[in-house]
This record gives C-alpha cells, structure tokens and sequence, in this order.
C-alpha cells in the first residue's frame, strides 16, 4: 500500500492525479487529506483512492506531497510521525523560501535520513509525472535492478538549413515502452530523436540525425541490460549536405540519396550478448517484415506494426502490434 499526505499548498491541486496514476499501475493507494489541506482540493477529487484518516496498515511507501516549508520542518526534526523507511517528499515552495538557509538545511537533513526529495523548478512541486515515476520507480518489480535503453521518434536527415527527410514518428511508443519499464522497476534511459518531450524518470538524451542516434546508442548500449529500438530511423540521408537554404529559384534540383547506417547491425557487432528488440513499420500485414527482420537483423524479438490503419499509425493513441 502506498500512502500520501496531502499537505496544504497550491500543489495539492495536482495530487489526485499522482494518486490515480500510481492506483492505475496495480498499487494500492490511501490517502490523508487534513482539513487545511481541503482548501485547496477537495474530497471528491480522490474517486480512485481511498480516503483515510490513519492507514490501514504499514505502508510500502509514504509520499508527502506538496510539503510546504512547515511540513519539511516538522519531518526533518522528527516530529511528523512515524514514516515508512521508503519516504518520498516533494516539496512546495516559493523561489524566495526554497533559497532559504533554514529551508535547504532541512532539505539536507532529510536527505541524510535517506527521504527521497524530488524537487521541481524553483522551488515549485514537480511535476505529476515525475512524482509517480519516482515512487512507482522505487518500488521494485520484475525489472528490478535491470537497465532499460530505449529509442524514440523519427529521425532528420538535413538537405539543406532548412529542410530534412524524416518521417511521422511522434515518439510516443517509444515512452509507452519507457513508462512501463519505469512502472515495472527498471531503470531507463532514453535516446530520443525528435520528440518534443522527455519521460518523467528516465535519463533523456535528445538527438537530431541518424549518426547522432547510432553514437548514442553504441555508447549507452555498454551499460545496458536490453535495447528496444522503437525510434523510425531514416533509411536515407543527402549524399551532399548543402549548408545554407536552397533557393526555388536555383529551377528544378536533383537530390541524390545515399543509405544511412544500419544502427541494428552495429548494436550486435559490439554488443553480441544485448538483448535486442527491433520495430518494423510496414503497409499492410506486418508478420512477414517482422520475420524477415528478427532473420536478417539478428535481434531477439521484432515488433511489427501496420502504419497504414486508421487510428494505430504515427501519432495515433492506441496502436495494434505482432510480437515475433
């Protein structure tokens, strides 16, 4: 059971969230709402969570959040209560009372005690997301002690300053895949190409091109227990790279394209013992490439994946996939 203490800041505002997310990955959650605490959200709020005034039983993890500075006070001196020794606090504060001498040795000595302390920007609660991927993170699961490296979105081959090749990857299943390892225990970094933003919890590493993506995978890949290339990557890049804007008045341009390396092959060259999984996106009945690529590839496992449907390709929220 996972128990939060709603403290009474603005951040109380996003804890019903926190609560739902952690409740949706299979934990169960109680949650203590006091009274100055209600100012801010009220009971109804929690419709996925138990309200309660002490908990049920020992809890695997507390999280107290928002803490503002009174509520960080209190818990560093050891006047909250007895805690669970998994201990998440996430603090909310403003930029003038985060800075503070007394607020940061209190931050310090929770520290020492061995709280978690996820801490947003200036002062201010994180963000919903990295709250439950801390605490879901923490909790251990089948992938516990395993790290996860992961590739994301779409590739950019630059034809000119201004114009590319790439492809309709939006990313997100990519940080699907993240997510869940995240949720399952895992550790997890993640090399994205292309995507707007980073998943709350993992180690996020942007990158723009093909080559840029190859380096980085090559280089985290050392450290990691399993690959999963989810990112779309360029099949193709311009043999010559133009540095300033080709003009439309240059009249009709040829582009000739040259193959871009082939990540996969060079993954099980140096890293003959990594568990491998590839993506293959395809028009039409997926199986066939899917098997064709597990052979030639040499991966582990390849998912395949019909971008033509309505509603499961790029982009689309949902997605329907063959594991081969």
């Amino acid at each position: 059971m996972i128990l939060i203490s709603v403290g009474a800041s603005p951040g109380a505002l996003a804890i019903p969230a926190v609560a739902g997310e952690i409740a949706a990955s299979g934990n169960r959650v109680e949650v203590i709402l006091g009274q100055k605490a209600r100012r801010f959200v009220g009971p109804a709020a929690f419709r996925e969570v138990a309200l309660v005034d002490e908990p049920s039983e020992t809890p695997e993890a507390v999280l107290l959040a928002p803490a503002p500075a009174d509520a960080l006070a209190r818990l560093a001196r050891g006047l909250y209560g007895s805690l669970s020794a998994s201990t998440f606090v996430a603090p909310d504060l403003d930029a003038g009372t985060a800075s503070h001498p007394a607020v940061r040795e209190n931050l310090a000595l929770l520290r020492e005690d061995g709280r978690r302390i996820i801490e947003g920007q200036d002062g201010s609660m994180a963000a919903a997301g990295e709250i439950v991927a801390t605490v879901i993170g923490s909790l251990g699961g089948p992938m516990g002690g395993l790290r996860l490296l992961v590739t994301a979105g779409g590739t950019r081959e630059p034809i000119d300053s201004v114009r590319f090749i790439g492809n309709r990857s939006s990313g997100r299943m990519g940080l699907a895949v993240a997510r869940e390892a995240l949720r399952l225990g895992a550790g997890v970094t993640v090399v994205a190409a292309n995507v707007e933003r980073a998943e709350p919890g993992t180690e996020h590493h942007p990158v723009e091109t093909v080559e840029e993506l190859r380096e980085a995978v090559l280089e985290r890949a050392a450290g990691a227990d399993a690959l999963v290339m989810a990112a779309a990557v360029s099949d193709f890049t311009p043999a010559t790279k133009v540095s300033e804007k080709i003009r439309r008045s240059t009249g009709t341009t040829s582009l000739e394209l040259a193959p871009t390396a082939d990540i996969l092959e060079a993954v099980r060259e140096r890293y003959p013992d990594l568990f491998v999984v590839g993506f293959a996106a395809t028009h039409g009945d997926p199986v066939a490439d899917a098997r064709e690529k597990l052979a030639s590839k040499g991966t582990d496992l390849v998912v395949g994946n019909d971008i033509s449907r309505e509603g499961v390709g790029f982009g689309a929220a949902d997605n329907e996939v063959y594991v081969v």
